[in-house]
């Protein structure tokens, strides 16, 4: 392994502590897996942006009173995705 040096503001390193406390893991590992998942859809920022603008006003009145429910289902579509995963 390569060893990095980065810089995360202090909520990014408060919930990436948190997250790998939840999930039993290191915040390495969750940093990882962040690269991992950048790369393997090399989707860009603007790119998800532009998606996300996109996905606003695409589902239908009647499928919004499950909208709270499945928010990641419907983003994940949005971007392409299989599942929100």
């Amino acid at each position: 392994m390569v060893r990095r040096i980065i810089q995360l503001t202090e909520d990014q390193a408060q919930s990436l502590t948190e997250r790998a406390k939840e999930q039993g893991t290191s915040v390495s590992e969750l940093v990882r897996q962040g690269v991992d998942l950048i790369l393997r859809t090399g989707i860009t920022n603007n790119e998800m942006r532009k998606r996300a603008i996109e996905a606003i006003g695409f589902i239908k009145d009647t499928d919004a009173r499950d909208l709270s429910v499945n928010h990641d289902k419907y983003l994940a579509e949005a971007y392409g995705n299989e599942s929100s995963g």
